[in-house]
């Protein structure tokens, strides 16, 4: 290899080759240009549009353009309606920085298709250093950015079906412990019973796609279960977030199913009705009972009236108020914002 030979623009000579390859390294450079499985394309640094002037079969593969519709002019030609401003600007600076950089683009292709160019730009200078032409590669990352975002996806699907799943188990754990009976059978059929409820609320929250469920829905869906008529639902719309869902699911589901055992639901007279109000952003709801036994729902201090208190008061921050009128139980369930809520039970998961 012959010392101190130059070439016209820098950066044009191999750093390795044998004294054929000096000789023809110009030819194979072309060569080597236009066979690389690498899309690339050269621009002009020295005219005011940058012009494209080389492009290989890989770019024009990648493009869909022939030749004759790339040459003269400027690869901004590739972008569209979805290419993002901040990588437009990241391409500019580095241009007018005269420096290398890589950016992450949505191109377009002749036909339309878009598709996920990661660009790295280098600039060629001429023996006195002025820059003359920017060299250009491309790699088409679609697919592999349709697998980043499917992993993340996952990702974040196991976060959320970890939190849910520790949200369930915490509910059954204390179905599971507040539970008592000295019958096994009675046992094993009320933690059933509880159960089933909180997968009632729970395929209640994924039609929803996890994220609320209206409060109409948790009432209908677990006193529907002991009665659909003699019953009575009011309220406004109210939305409960996730979080919240299944604890008030299973605290209706306890008080449905005392009425259904000791209070209005278990005579044919008995009435029920249902309704809530917002009161700034808390929530009150009262259930009265008619018709059924003196004594009131909460007449048995069995399980029922602990997981009320369980759950009521001491998960969700509430306040429950009871009435045992000559005609039926009145209870008042006063709770904090349901957003608050639902953000608390959350962080402790």
């Amino acid at each position: 290899m012959s010392e101190g030979k130059k070439s016209d623009i820098h950066g044009d000579l191999p750093a390795a080759a044998s004294r054929q390859g000096m000789a023809d390294h110009k030819e194979l450079a072309i060569f080597a240009f236009q066979r690389t499985r690498m899309p690339i394309v050269v621009a002009d640094a020295r005219k005011s549009d940058y012009p494209m002037v080389l492009a290989n079969d890989a770019f024009l593969e990648l493009t869909g353009y022939p030749a004759e519709e790339l040459l003269g002019r400027n690869c901004r030609m590739l972008q569209g309606e979805a290419t993002s401003p901040t990588a437009i600007a990241e391409i500019r600076a580095i241009i007018s920085h005269e420096r290398e950089g890589t950016v992450e683009i949505l191109n377009y292709r002749k036909d339309g298709s878009a598709f996920w160019n990661q660009l790295h730009l280098s600039p060629i200078r001429d023996d006195d250093g002025s820059l003359a032409y920017y060299f250009a590669s491309q790699i088409d990352v679609t697919e592999y950015r349709k697998i980043q975002t499917l992993e993340e996806a996952e990702h974040r699907l196991l976060l959320e079906v970890d939190h849910r799943t520790k949200n369930v188990l915490a509910i059954v754990d204390s179905i599971v412990r507040l539970s008592r009976s000295d019958d096994a059978a009675v046992y094993a059929a009320s933690v059933q019973q509880r159960v089933q409820a909180l997968s009632r609320t729970h395929m209640l929250l994924a039609e929803n796609g996890w994220q609320q469920a209206s409060l109409r829905d948790i009432v209908t869906l677990q006193v529907g279960v002991f009665s659909e008529h003699n019953v009575e639902i009011d309220g406004p719309e109210v939305m409960v977030p996730a979080p919240s869902v299944q604890p008030i699911g299973l605290a209706i589901h306890e008080l449905a199913a005392n009425a259904a055992v000791h209070g209005s639901l278990s005579r044919g007279n008995g009435r029920l009705a249902i309704g809530w109000r917002r009161e700034g952003e808390g929530l009150v709801l009262e259930w009265h009972e008619k018709g059924g036994n003196k004594f009131g729902a909460a007449s048995v201090k069995g399980f029922g009236t602990v997981l009320l208190g369980a759950v009521l008061e001491n998960q969700l921050g509430g306040r429950i108020m009871r009435d045992w009128r000559e005609d039926g139980l009145l209870l008042v369930v006063e709770l904090p914002s349901l957003d608050r809520i639902g953000r608390s039970l959350q962080s402790k998961v």
